[in-house]
């Protein structure tokens, strides 16, 4: 008589964990133990092999937050052990058994040679299995759990270290253990056949079948020999192991992997020690299995050939053998919502470049598993790069509605599909558990399509990676009746027999917008500002410079150009951009954008010195691409330029700004009352604008990350006057909410149709969200946001629940609504989060209202985030269709710059279509003085341009974004036509 169902899963479940896993080490022996704790920042492992120790034991408090101890550990293995397998054991003193977030360690050999790394759910090193005594140095770090036993809870553990603090931890292990390989496989087979079991119908005859397996291996282990038994347990559970998969089963390709954050809830000093760590583990696990593990960030490979050039010697060796595989094909896992066009451009070109130069090896999978959502821009990018693939995760984590996809082309704003996957086990941190393997099955969406998933598995976020125990899962469900067959494949391998599963995917148009995380297009506005302000001073520093090279012969700063790209682009990783980072992380970040400033101006400055020459006329630049103040596009001339409106005071307490073109009326509290159209002869606004609105901001999760919807249902409106002051060309207007005050300075430039709005914040607020709103008086059933490389159109209405859950947007340098005809835009220095809405006004029709997310003020993983000093720049532009609105984009982001010297600038370049813009114009990567140049489309709709040159031209060669000829040379005089949105890379020579 078998004993009830529960009963058995109750009495394997104790088993299981309290009697057969710690079997595994039947017999252990504590090593000596010594200590010292470095007195600062983490120093190299010379210096710590170099210091003097002193005695510790298990139990010893170390660390302080951020800190970093040396242990040095003595083991003595005994005659008897010889010839066994024989490992280290060590816990650190973490709490909870989720690595990457707590302490951990990298091992050291006496002469510094890397081991393997250290942490709660890898504990063991590998020790020589001879008598004896042998030394093992840890370089243990303190890293503080700042997510905490609740989760998301204000703490200033994220803080940069101060010199002494309190120890986070104590030392909870330190022996040295035989490991007993017939218990350690039985517990792997009795884990795989239990967890396959839960995940079965209750009904299942094959569950009923693991469920008596498992009986009977417990009726057979004596619990009180385990070693002695264990085989003979084993052999009970061998024939449900063998039963084969059903030929229907689903195929799950299981790729390694180990997602690590390049900052987060730790700083970049620290995530280059957790790559180390990783990939130390990494390469040891591929000297003893077989398997695929895929490194997906060329900045982290770069790092390790910085810091730990004997780690980096152990990748390029598995790399070289197929066990390593380089994907992603991009510097970083970038956000991929707010870098700018060049930028995310660049990010495929120095991380396929990378690959490329280190190992010869041209990545074709884009890997971003975690971003938070996805340009429609992206597609065209992938396959210029030369790649061919995308895959990501994230979209799984929507609020409200479920992505109907999982296998399917992915069409740009441009037209290019792209094939694209998403693991429908919906994690890049998968254990290769039995209910992974389930829910990836039974999530699949393309069932009776195709029959074949990726599942990324490894430890990730603070790394760590795959494990013995998830290589030892897969391998026993290769071939398992009841769950998918799991095969150990490399990326390729997966993207190509998906392909030839499912010839014809669906496909699905535009952005892949994530329904969560909205916040990331306002938290940290200085780390967004410094990002905006960096690809501009980037692009204006190439310009130059390239002009200076050809017109004057001046050296071109390859070195310095390469290194400040790679810095910006680091800063884009998808938790330092978005703003959902510690403050360490935010605060180096600032640090680092000041610094580069710098350096981009002088080079800059260098080159306008050089192409002005001597002398005292103003000589003003131009670096956007269309012409302002009578200076030509990338060019730079004398100006022509008439001062602004001056403003009136007006009986009633209004104030107005007149131009001849639009007219400007502020109001008594300040508010931008109305804006005239005298061309058009009509009305800009529907209600009062640039009205400052705080909405109390409270997300349900994720506070850095997050705006819900509800946030809407409170609004308070700033119209408390301070002060409203007005001089020769401007009005003032002060304000106050609480601790924080509010500056706007709001003036009306001569021959534009634009109100320019500067607003100086120091902010003080508390989980506050700050809007400045601007109702429109356009009947607009969509909007269209600047993304890279042209724009992306989303309705203003909500008829769906997909409409609906856009409620927050990404926008570039502008954002532009309009009816047929006539429209207008609203233009930005450094904002990214918008919302768009329509309104009634009774029975004269709809309005559409644009807003700016200014700033917000969530309390984690920053307590302080976005306190200080903040100064935004916006403007509204009156009667803009989609060019104009492009064009003063490029000019609040790239003022001009004056000098005073003797000669004018002829552009480089010039197109004779204004719907054509050049994005960049630099000299070649390969350094032969060939010069590039970016451009594209930017309505929407074929074009046909002319691009001369005031060099004398050779040939014009179109390239892959890398510069790769995809196309035969033509002469420089043959017309560019191009598709609607289309990115044109360009290789000039010189005659």
């Amino acid at each position: 008589m078998h004993d009830d169902r529960r009963i058995v899963e109750q009495r394997l479940d104790r088993v299981l964990h309290q009697r057969i896993k710690p079997a595994q080490h039947p017999q252990t022996l504590p090593m000596d133990v010594a200590v010292w704790h470095t007195p600062g920042e983490p120093v190299p492992v010379t210096d710590a092999l170099a210091a003097t120790y002193e005695p510790s034991h298990v139990g010893q408090p170390w660390g302080p937050t951020w800190g970093t101890a040396w242990f040095r550990f003595t083991a003595t293995i005994p005659e008897s052990w010889a010839g066994h397998t024989v490992e280290a054991l060590i816990n650190l003193g973490s709490v909870d058994e989720r690595p990457g977030f707590q302490c951990e360690g990298l091992c050291y050999t006496p002469e510094g040679t890397p081991l393997k790394a250290i942490n709660p759910l890898n504990t063991y090193v590998t020790l020589p299995a001879t008598p004896g005594t042998h030394t093992i140095y840890v370089e243990a770090a303190a890293n503080p759990d700042i997510l905490g036993p609740h989760g998301f809870q204000p703490t200033h553990l994220g803080d940069a270290p101060t010199p002494d603090g309190p120890p986070l931890y104590r030392l909870r292990q330190a022996d040295i253990a035989l490991r007993h390989t017939d218990t350690t496989a039985l517990h792997h087979d009795a884990e795989v056949l239990d967890q396959l079991m839960r995940e079965l119908p209750e009904n299942s005859p094959r569950r009923h079948e693991i469920l008596r397996a498992l009986e009977r291996m417990l009726d057979t282990l004596d619990l009180h020999d385990i070693p002695g038994t264990a085989a003979q347990a084993r052999q009970q559970l061998a024939p449900a192991l063998k039963t084969p998969a059903h030929p229907s089963a689903h195929h799950i390709s299981a790729v390694g992997h180990a997602h690590i954050d390049s900052a987060w809830l730790w700083p970049i000093r620290e995530t280059i020690r957790k790559i180390a760590r990783t990939l130390a583990n990494v390469t040891t696990l591929l000297d003893e299995h077989d398997f695929h593990f895929a490194m997906s960030q060329a900045q982290q490979l770069a790092w390790m050939k910085t810091h730990h050039p004997q780690i980096y010697e152990r990748v390029r060796h598995h790399i070289h053998r197929g066990g390593i595989v380089p994907v992603g094909g991009m510097w970083v896992e970038s956000d991929t919502n707010m870098p700018g066009g060049e930028a995310l451009a660049r990010q495929f070109i120095h991380g396929k470049r990378f690959y490329l130069d280190e190992f010869g090896i041209e990545t074709r999978e884009v890997w971003l598993p975690d971003s938070f959502g996805y340009s429609a821009a992206l597609p065209q990018l992938i396959q210029q790069s030369g790649s061919t693939w995308f895959l990501t995760q994230k979209l799984s984590w929507n609020q409200t509605n479920r992505f109907p996809h999982h296998t399917f082309h992915w069409e740009g704003i441009d037209g290019t599909r792209i094939f694209t996957h998403f693991p429908p086990a919906d994690t890049y941190n998968a254990e290769i558990t039995g209910a992974e393997l389930a829910r990836a099955q039974n999530n699949f969406s393309e069932h009776g399509y195709a029959r074949h998933s990726l599942l990324p598995f490894g430890h990730g976020d603070g790394g760590g990676g795959p494990t013995r125990e998830m290589l030892e899962r897969a391998h026993r469900t290769h071939d398992l009746e009841g769950s998918p067959r799991v095969h150990l494949h490399t990326p390729a391998e997966f993207f190509t027999a998906a392909q030839d599963d499912h010839t014809q995917p669906a496909v699905y148009s535009g952005e892949l917008y994530l329904e969560l995380h909205r916040g990331t297009y306002t938290s940290q506005a200085r780390t967004k500002q410094g990002n905006r302000r960096s690809e501009h001073l980037l692009r204006e520093a190439e310009l130059w410079a390239t002009t200076a090279a050809l017109h004057t012969g001046a050296d071109y700063p390859y070195d310095e150009l390469d290194e400040i790209w790679k810095q910006v682009l680091l800063h884009q990783f998808h938790d330092i951009l978005p703003g959902s980072s510690i403050a360490w992380v935010h605060r180096e970040a600032e640090a680092a954008y000041a610094a580069l400033a710098t350096r981009l101006t002088t080079l800059i400055e260098r080159a306008q010195k050089t192409l002005t020459g001597p002398g005292e006329v103003p000589i003003t630049f131009n670096a956007a691409p269309h012409t302002h103040e009578g200076i030509p596009a990338l060019g730079a001339g004398t100006a022509t330029t008439d001062p602004p409106a001056t403003p009136q005071r007006h009986p009633g307490g209004t104030t107005t700004l007149d131009n001849g073109l639009i007219r400007a009326t502020i109001d008594a509290q300040g508010l931008l009352h109305a804006v005239h159209d005298h061309t058009a002869d009509r009305e800009a606004l529907a209600a009062p604008a640039n009205l400052l609105q705080i909405h109390p901001d409270h997300p349900n999760h994720w506070d850095a990350w997050d705006i819900d919807g509800f946030y809407r249902h409170n609004t308070h409106d700033l119209v408390e006057l301070d002060s409203l002051d007005i001089d020769e060309h401007t009005v003032v207007i002060r304000r106050s909410h609480g601790d924080s005050t509010i500056t706007q300075t709001l003036s009306v430039p001569a021959g534009e149709k634009r109100v320019d709005i500067t607003t100086d914040i120091d902010w003080h607020e508390s989980e506050k969200l700050l809007k400045a709103s601007f109702p429109l008086d356009v009947h607009a059933d969509r909007s269209s946001s600047e993304t890279q490389f042209g724009h992306v159109t989303r309705p203003t209405h909500t008829n769906t629940s997909w409409d609906a859950a856009r409620f927050e947007i990404c926008a570039h340098r502008y954002i532009h609504v309009s009816e047929p005809g006539y429209g207008h835009a609203l233009v930005n220095d450094s904002t990214y989060g918008h919302d768009v809405t329509r309104h009634t006004r009774g029975d004269q029709g709809t309005t559409t209202t644009i807003r700016l997310s200014l700033l917000r003020a969530p309390r984690f993983p920053d307590p302080d985030t976005d306190h200080g000093h903040h100064t935004l720049r916006y403007s509204l532009c009156v009667g803009a269709d989609i060019t104009e609105a492009a064009r003063q984009g490029y000019r609040i982001n790239l003022p001009t710059r004056t000098h005073h010297g003797s000669n004018p600038v002829t552009p480089l370049i010039s197109l004779d279509n204004p719907h054509v813009i050049v994005e960049a114009v630099k000299l070649a990567d390969d350094r032969s003085g060939d010069v590039i140049v970016r451009l594209y489309e930017a309505r929407g709709a074929q074009a046909r341009t002319y691009l001369t040159t005031s060099f004398p031209a050779g040939t014009i060669t179109r390239t892959d974004l890398l510069e790769r000829p995809t196309h035969d040379p033509q002469p420089p005089d043959t017309p560019l036509k191009l598709r609607p949105f289309e990115i044109r890379t360009l290789r000039i020579t010189q005659a």
